[in-house]
């Protein structure tokens, strides 16, 4: 039990997922926000442009969030699985197959028989294996946060257009946030990775400009 609630408490705080919720939201409220045209958007068409940023995460951040339930729930199924298949294995030697087979890359191979066997010992001493895969309140809050950062993210692109009644300045405002959000993101994802951090904040500000232009060009 204290083993899924880590779980599920580790795939709520996942930072890479977590960023790139947030990094998604910019790009999706920058692809409504470049399509202004300071030259001939009036106010009208700006409150437009806000509203449908806002519904357009709002509905993608439920899809999110639904994908993240179907995320966890499979992953559970898939434990749930190879801990059923560990546990009726004929022999060791097919029990080390099946756990190496589940571990990422070539990870079995080098951890080696005596690791897999201690795996397999560990697996088949769990205590309090629940029959089936369920949903907990923990999960539906995680799901709730996924929504969250989607949405919330489009708030600091379109704020400016708020307060600023010149739009060429609102929109040089508003991208000059989302390039800074997209640095951050970047420098975060950078740091978790071990690498070089300011460079990959400066890569993904960089990509986040290119894939708005493309996402613009394709017709938004």
């Amino acid at each position: 039990m204290k083993e899924q609630e880590k779980e599920k408490r580790q795939r709520v705080l996942d930072p890479v997922s977590r960023i790139s919720e947030i990094i998604f939201g910019v790009l999706m409220a920058l692809s409504f926000t470049g399509a202004l045209n300071a030259a001939t958007t009036g106010r009208e068409e700006v409150r437009t442009m806000m509203m449908t940023a806002l519904g357009c995460n709002l509905a993608w951040g439920l899809v999110d969030a639904v994908m993240y339930l179907v995320a966890t729930m499979t992953g559970r199924a898939r434990n749930l699985t190879l801990l059923g298949v560990v546990r009726s294995a004929k022999d060791r030697q097919s029990a080390h197959e099946a756990i190496a087979e589940a571990l990422p890359g070539r990870l079995g191979e080098a951890i080696g028989a005596d690791g897999l066997e201690d795996m397999r010992r560990r697996l088949v001493a769990l205590p309090d294996v629940p029959a089936r895969v369920r949903l907990g309140r923990d999960d539906y809050a995680g799901a709730f946060g996924v929504f969250l950062l989607v949405v919330l993210s489009t708030f600091p692109v379109v704020i400016p257009f708020m307060f600023i009644s010149e739009l060429a300045f609102a929109m040089r405002v508003s991208n000059g946030i989302a390039l800074v959000m997209l640095f951050i993101g970047g420098y975060q994802l950078g740091r978790y990775a071990g690498g070089v951090a300011w460079k990959t904040g400066l890569a993904l500000a960089a990509v986040g400009a290119v894939l708005v232009s493309i996402i613009m060009a394709l017709g938004g």
